[in-house]
């Protein structure tokens, strides 16, 4: 099915992806403040580091399951008004984080916090490609992705003051007040949309069995398993050591969890700087440079990070890591908006369902792994396996451009 001509139809309000982004701001932070809080939550709670990790672990499973619940559901009742929703539940969620008394219960919050946050990034991805096209999207997903940018980044530096001078509950209930302001603003631009900006797809049957069979006509395309695995290695691989890069200045550089995660900070500037300059790159390197070079860019920061004889080395290396992955994840993420154009809010749910799935098993196995042979050695080893997936992409892409598969369209913006 062929997206239709978005220039003849109704303009879409200039807030609406800003708003998308604001959210994405919010999902950012909810992401990655425990980041830099796993050495408070190891000492509050009386656990290894190992085991604290699993804050990030269970929301990552839960981010990617619930992915398999809300692509469907946006697509049958709008995914603008879903993304809404699902802000509301995140207040709600944040704030049982907040006021977890163990770390059973933090840990069941940050579960529901990741099924309630799913919704927000894949469904946004999935309305900008609804509304934008194919040759102008790419630098509009980049400026949409500022948002998670400085969420990232604000979660990291929020976590590690509220380490370091306030309670680590603190962020949550930040976090809780900013979702509901932005689910009002969501809410009531919604009734301002056009027709086409807030197109439901009617679907008869059961809802198990039509979510199964949408999942099933995308993982039939052979481009999309393509790029769902790439995904999911590319979570693993990256997070397994990225979840630990504060942790691993604070301990070995003996630097404070502040500046810890004011350093991994520069990731998310490295990611901004993408987004400035995405339509110059895009131009420039196109779909395959961007993959290729973003991986080398990515896992020579992390392995200098991770060998570092001095802490300044973070410096640069956040910042470049940061550049590489937007790059990168990026070109992912435009093959993810077309390769299932007709069943887009199921295709990009089960992108980001791999994304974080991948998360899940690569932080879970980075835990178990930083206890036995420490967090240097983790780095090194995201490192390796980062550049291994995005040379072998890069490659099967160029592949992809010179057979021409049906499914997908490869090509520089």
């Amino acid at each position: 099915m062929n997206q239709p001509d978005l220039s003849s139809l109704a303009p879409i309000p200039r807030s609406a992806v800003l708003l998308l982004a604001l959210a994405a701001f919010a999902s950012g932070i909810s992401l990655r403040v425990t980041d830099p809080l796993l050495p408070r939550l190891a000492s509050e709670f009386d656990v290894s580091l190992g085991a604290a990790s699993y804050v990030i672990t269970v929301f990552a499973i839960a981010y990617g399951v619930s992915q398999l619940f809300f692509g469907p559901l946006g697509d049958r009742f709008g995914k603008y008004l879903v993304v809404g929703w699902a802000c509301v539940a995140c207040s709600v969620t944040a704030a049982l984080c907040a006021l977890a008394p163990n770390f059973p219960m933090l840990l069941v919050a940050r579960l529901l916090a990741g099924g309630t946050a799913a919704a927000i990034i894949p469904l946004s991805m999935a309305w900008i490609g609804d509304v934008v096209p194919y040759d102008e999207r790419q630098p509009v997903l980049a400026r949409f992705l500022i948002g998670q940018i400085f969420g990232l980044s604000t979660g990291v530096l929020v976590g590690g003051l509220a380490a370091d001078y306030f309670s680590w509950r603190l962020p949550f209930f930040g976090v809780a007040l900013i979702f509901i302001a932005i689910s009002i603003a969501l809410f009531l631009l919604n009734r301002r949309l056009p027709g086409h900006a807030r197109a439901v797809h009617k679907a008869e049957g059961a809802v198990v069995r039509r979510t199964i069979a949408e999942f099933g006509r995308v993982a039939a395309t052979p481009w999309a398993r393509t790029v769902l695995l790439t995904v999911f290695l590319e979570g693993a691989l990256l997070y397994g050591g990225f979840a630990f890069i504060a942790s691993h200045v604070h301990r070995v550089h003996h630097v404070s969890l502040t500046a810890a995660g004011s350093l991994v900070m520069l990731f998310g500037f490295g990611g901004l700087l993408f987004a400035v300059a995405s339509k110059a790159l895009v131009r420039r390197l196109g779909e395959i440079g961007l993959s290729r070079w973003g991986g080398i860019f990515l896992a020579a920061s992390l392995f200098a990070i991770g060998i570092a004889p001095v802490w300044w080395w973070a410096i640069p290396g956040c910042f470049a890591a940061g550049l590489g992955f937007y790059m990168f994840h990026n070109t992912l993420q435009i093959n993810a908006t077309q390769m299932a154009p007709e069943r887009r809010g199921a295709a990009v749910s089960a992108f980001a369902a791999c994304f974080f799935m991948g998360q899940s098993v690569g932080i879970a196995i980075a835990g178990l792994l930083v206890e036995r042979f420490g967090t240097a050695v983790v780095l090194m080893i995201s490192a390796a396996g980062v550049l291994s997936v995005a040379l072998g992409f890069s490659r099967k892409l160029s592949r992809s451009m010179r057979t021409g598969p049906n499914t997908k369209k490869p090509r520089s913006a």
